[in-house]
């Protein structure tokens, strides 16, 4: 079906038909959800190449992955991915994901730039005083990060994110509230945001009932599950060991019960957990009841929040 077949169907000019496949934001909320349907439904593409010289946009959103923090093994980022695809999809845009040495994450958001390959970029696990965040500014680069960098305003650049310091400090306080004293927290890397605003709010829950946060009781590491099972083995052979466990992960906590099993503990029983992003497609906490006490964080939904809030901000920079 072409454009003006579509647009006879719909009883619109071609124009308005095409501003709403295009996602301009001077179309109807109503007729764009209308126009929308139908090319679904009669199996309407528009042309890619047409719109693109039409727009002067790629119609590409752009991911930099540096292989130094393993992001893109990460199934975190896969779910992640997963959702912003689909939002990329329903819009028309391509995802352009480039996987480069971490020594040149900068050159490849510059090449970007340059070559106009994309019309945004989302950056993943800002850190403090990020640099990507100053070099995208200064490259005039439409961008949104996934978290939030601790040392500028929240109103300074654009992000998506959610409460990681009131997560974990409700989930600090829940242990505490059963009678727990030696809790420990196996954290993500502290070097990014995310994971420090955990770590605060961990401390902050131990400090309001009066417990000195024990260096001995928290580790910060790659969050994947042989962290979990080896920080676990290590504490709990303490003198004083932890009754409970904080973790970042999922796959973290499925080390720590690891851990347990060998030592003959059960979780829940002699030893509790509660972790972090249980809400994950590829290993879902469910059951009855769950595998795991759990903050829910859906990683495939702040992918897509994320990328709508971006081609969002592509169509109206203001």
């Amino acid at each position: 079906m072409k454009l003006k077949e579509l647009s006879r169907l719909l009883n619109l000019s071609a124009t308005t038909v095409s501003r709403a496949l295009n996602g301009y934001p001077e179309v109807n909320a109503e007729t764009r959800a209308r126009v929308q349907a139908a090319a679904r439904r009669h199996g309407y593409a528009p042309n890619q190449m047409a719109r693109r010289l039409a727009t002067g946009r790629s119609m590409a959103i752009g991911h930099v992955v540096p292989l130094a923090a393993h992001q893109i093994i990460n199934p975190l980022f896969a779910e992640f991915i997963h959702g912003a695809g689909e939002a990329y999809s329903a819009a028309g845009y391509d995802m352009i994901v480039s996987v480069v040495p971490e020594a040149r994450e900068a050159d490849a958001y510059e090449a970007m730039a340059r070559r106009r390959k994309v019309d945004g970029v989302i950056v993943h696990g800002p850190l403090r005083l990020d640099p990507r965040i100053d070099l995208l500014e200064a490259l005039g680069m439409p961008f949104l990060t996934h978290g939030r960098d601790d040392e500028r305003p929240d109103d300074a650049y654009p992000w998506m994110d959610i409460d990681n310091r009131r997560a974990f400090r409700r989930a600090t306080d829940h242990l505490l509230d059963f009678g727990h004293r030696r809790l420990a927290l196996l954290n993500g890397l502290e070097a990014e945001s995310f994971a420090w605003r955990r770590r605060r709010g961990y401390v902050e829950a131990l400090e309001a009932r009066g417990i000195a946060p024990d260096p001995a009781l928290m580790r910060a590491g790659e969050m994947v599950e042989p962290y979990g099972y080896a920080a676990a083995r290590e504490m709990l052979a303490l003198p004083d060991p932890p009754t409970a466990f904080l973790v970042s992960a999922v796959t973290v906590a499925i080390g720590v019960a690891r851990a347990l099993h060998d030592l003959g503990l059960r979780p829940g029983r002699d030893v509790s957990i509660v972790t972090h992003d249980d809400d994950l497609s590829y290993l879902p906490n469910r059951g009855d009841p769950p595998l795991f006490t759990a903050t829910r964080s859906p990683i495939r939904a702040a992918g897509r929040r994320s990328a709508e809030m971006l081609l969002a901000l592509i169509d109206d920079p203001d």
